[in-house]
């Protein structure tokens, strides 16, 4: 897997997934929302520990620095 994420895009995905988590446990969003936001989060931590997302291959986007040679 090439990496497609750049940093700044890695910190906002761990502070929505750390609100989303907040957000379920504090009893804020309850239900079927809930637990899709929980989903979610757990898919942003994921993709922001592997610096891959799936989808942006799939669109052909890249967040990462191009690097200068």
């Amino acid at each position: 897997m090439k990496k497609n994420m750049g940093n700044t895009d890695r910190i906002v995905r761990l502070i929505l997934a750390a609100v989303f988590g907040y957000l379920f446990f504090s009893g804020t969003v309850v239900g079927v929302l809930g637990y899709v936001l929980v989903a979610l989060g757990a898919i942003f931590i994921l993709t922001s520990f592997i610096s891959f997302c799936p989808l942006y291959t799939l669109v052909g986007m890249s967040t990462c620095p191009v690097k200068q040679s």
